[in-house]
């Protein structure tokens, strides 16, 4: 099976070489062109309704066969760019939310779906906040927006009320890299509001039993992950209090003690310490979705 080609990118690729054709024929030219790309998307357009409506037709497999039809990633972008998508925006975003519920839940309180303005902007509001863990509020937004996204590729937007922003860095601070490092130039700390993401799907991850976790290498950098009350969590593999990695560490239920210092963290509170002291773990978006497990790290992490 040839691999199926990235609905975006061969959109944003088309309006390039119509911009491009347009910069050097003619007016009369242009219109032409357009026409024949629009005439092309109705051809297409009209085909995939048809298909929907065959589909519809056998009550008995009508459910499994647009399921399948949704599940494949290339032929969703295709029924939603002709508004053929047999679930409604609406439903799909509730979808979403509800996947990556469990994960806010150690972030914030949780989330409420306000509705989709004029614009195709999706509007949501957080009940709760990140007070005491900075880090959790690029998380929450990164992972509301990727899941929406995902579920609802038409939208063009994702507002978020209620998330407490993150206090901007000192100017020039420099954050000391932890003992045994070999680099030899500090890094300059970065507000998270300018952190880009870079989303990798864990291929080997394998299973992890409540109770269970495991330090993995995503984009060169150490990431460790837990699974309690049967979620994920995602954070930096690195104690707050000592540095140490959680790699001979233990879990039980939501505790989460480091093994060299015995410091304690709640995997589902954001990783905030248990010793009432303000140390936090470093949470990092994670998202499920069937059988694949996505994270994000800010672009050159591992270097």
């Amino acid at each position: 099976m040839r691999d199926s080609p990235n609905l975006s990118e061969v959109g944003s690729r088309i309006d390039g070489l119509l911009e491009e054709l347009g910069s050097v024929g003619d007016r009369s030219t242009q219109e032409k062109i357009e026409e024949l790309v629009r005439m092309l998307m109705e051809l297409y357009g009209s085909g995939l309704a048809r298909i929907i409506e065959i589909v519809a037709l056998d009550e008995a497999v009508a459910d499994r066969v647009l399921g399948k039809l949704v599940d494949d990633e290339l032929i969703e972008g295709l029924l939603v760019l002709h508004g053929l998508h047999p679930v409604t925006v609406d439903e799909r975003i509730h979808q979403a939310l509800d996947k990556v519920r469990p994960y806010l839940g150690s972030h914030a309180g949780g989330v409420e779906y306000l509705g989709i303005d004029d614009n195709d902007v999706v509007h949501l509001r957080l009940e709760g906040s990140c007070d005491g863990c900075p880090s959790s509020t690029v998380t929450v937004k990164f992972a509301i927006e990727q899941a929406i996204q995902k579920a609802a590729p038409e939208i063009t937007g994702v507002h978020v009320e209620g998330v407490v922003e993150p206090e901007p860095p000192v100017q020039g601070l420099v954050q000391i890299a932890p003992l045994g490092t070999t680099s030899s130039k500090p890094a300059v700390r970065q507000s998270q509001r300018d952190l880009a993401l870079d989303w990798a799907t864990l291929d080997e991850l394998g299973t992890l039993l409540p109770g269970e976790l495991k330090v993995i290498e995503v984009g060169g950098s150490p990431v460790l992950l837990c699974c309690s009350g049967g979620n994920l969590y995602a954070y930096r593999d690195s104690c707050p209090a000592c540095l140490s990695s959680f790699r001979d560490g233990w879990l039980d239920d939501e505790r989460l003690a480091c093994p060299v210092c015995a410091h304690c963290y709640d995997v589902r509170l954001a990783g905030r310490s248990t010793n009432d002291e303000p140390l936090h773990l470093d949470p990092l978006p994670l998202l499920t979705d069937k059988d694949e497990v996505s994270i994000a790290l800010p672009t050159g992490a591992g270097s």
